[in-house]
């Protein structure tokens, strides 16, 4: 059973870049509502996509640099990176099926 990795600026480039598949970026904030409904997704897309994708998780208040990076303006927002290289992003809230159909689209 795959799970979440908690990340931050630090470890950024080795988590999602450096990686031999594609990683989903969870970015989100303590103080964001919308982000508590997306949170239980984001652990069932680990548990259910592990074995394809790696699922990411980065609190965007501490972590200035990788929200510049990948031009995070709002909360929760997810990116899709595969072999560096960004396939998909969105921001807000989203719920399972259409963050299926986000991954699907891609996986």
């Amino acid at each position: 059973m795959s799970k979440v990795t908690v990340i931050n600026d630090t470890d950024f480039e080795k988590e999602v870049f450096n990686v031999d598949r594609p990683v989903l970026v969870y970015f989100w904030a303590d103080w964001c509502g919308p982000c508590r409904l997306v949170s239980p997704s984001i652990d069932w897309v680990a548990q259910t996509y592990g074995d394809r994708l790696k699922v990411v998780k980065l609190e965007v208040d501490p972590n200035p640099d990788a929200r510049a990076l990948c031009k995070v303006e709002g909360v929760p927002a997810l990116r899709l990176f595969k072999d560096n290289e960004l396939l998909s992003s969105h921001e807000g809230a989203i719920g399972k099926q259409q963050l299926l159909s986000f991954l699907d689209t891609h996986l």
